[in-house]
């Protein structure tokens, strides 16, 4: 094997920070760009144009992106616990660090190896599977409300659905979980990694950290859910309470489930809030300048907090 010497390890370890933020940093401003529903410049004349309190509203949302963010990082510093106490602020580095490096990837899947860089060697696929956990944690929160949400769709709006594709669904979800079983003690993507070594693994997990993952997801969604709302009435849709929160459970739901390339993902989550919103009569205006807040909120600053700890990261070499 042939030895890097040290200073071409550091050239090396630079160059990549530089191509990561560059690549992020990129992806935001091509996002805001390409919009062509909603232009950066008429986004920021709507805030403005409400005059001072403009600036109040804006600290609110400010502050519960902050709660939303707390309580990610309160997670991800319960679930590591399982095997290494680590500090709050060391959890807040890891988190933004990542997500900054995930920005610009599918579903954000490049968190799960941006986190585990942080750890050595022999923790690393703990680690993956820590940040699958919390995920799932994340999914099952709004998959449960999801559900209610969907109810309530159908329910009270004529939307057109087949028996036959709910069938075909059916089907497939069985057939899913069939070829998991029979999968199961086979190694997945990852040498080590099989089905039934993750379920272990997960079952290992003791049910306080387990349960504190879950209440920290529900919280979570809890606050962005409110968010959503009060920023939908801040742009001026006109929606009472108690129908818009169905509405919100559901898209919500929607969006987690279709996958999305990294450069269609604000589009497909503008678009399910479109269709879903149009069915109580909010205009097309409101429901895309909050989409475009709350993923700069909720994303794009965390993000740029997140570049400094990408610049001081040091790989861990054990």
């Amino acid at each position: 094997m042939i030895a890097v010497p040290h200073k071409a390890k550091q050239y090396l370890l630079a160059a990549t920070k530089v191509l990561v933020l560059a690549v992020t940093f990129g992806y935001i401003f091509y996002k805001l760009k390409s919009n062509t529903s909603l232009s950066f410049n008429g986004f920021a004349e709507t805030i403005f144009s409400k005059g001072s309190i403009s600036i109040y509203f804006l600290l609110l949302f400010l502050f519960l992106a902050s709660a939303n963010w707390f309580f990610e990082i309160l997670k991800w510093k319960t679930l590591v616990s399982v095997f290494e106490e680590i500090s709050f602020k060391t959890a807040l580095k890891q988190s933004l660090a990542s997500l900054t490096v995930s920005l610009a990837t599918p579903n954000r899947i490049g968190e799960y190896g941006a986190k585990a860089i942080f750890f050595e060697n022999r923790k690393r696929k703990k680690i993956l599977l820590l940040n699958f956990f919390s995920g799932a944690a994340q999914m099952f929160v709004t998959t449960f409300f999801g559900v209610f949400g969907l109810l309530y769709l159908l329910r009270n709006f004529n939307i057109p659905y087949s028996v036959t594709t709910l069938c075909y669904f059916g089907i497939g979800v069985i057939l899913f979980l069939a070829i998991g079983y029979y999968f199961k003690e086979k190694e997945l993507l990852l040498k080590g990694f099989s089905i039934a070594k993750t379920i272990q693994f997960f079952q290992s997990i003791p049910f306080q950290i387990k349960f504190k993952a879950v209440l920290f997801s529900v919280f979570r969604y809890v606050i962005f859910s409110g968010m959503f709302y009060g920023l939908l009435l801040f742009f001026g849709g006109n929606i009472n309470f108690s129908e818009s929160i169905p509405l919100i459970f559901a898209m919500y739901f929607l969006v987690s489930i279709l996958p999305t390339l990294f450069i269609f993902d604000v589009v497909i989550r503008g678009g399910v809030a479109v269709w879903l919103f149009s069915l109580v009569g909010i205009p097309e205006l409101p429901i895309l300048s909050t989409v475009l807040a709350m993923w700069l909120l909720n994303f794009v600053m965390p993000s740029l907090l997140g570049s400094f700890f990408v610049l001081t990261y040091q790989p861990t070499t054990k």
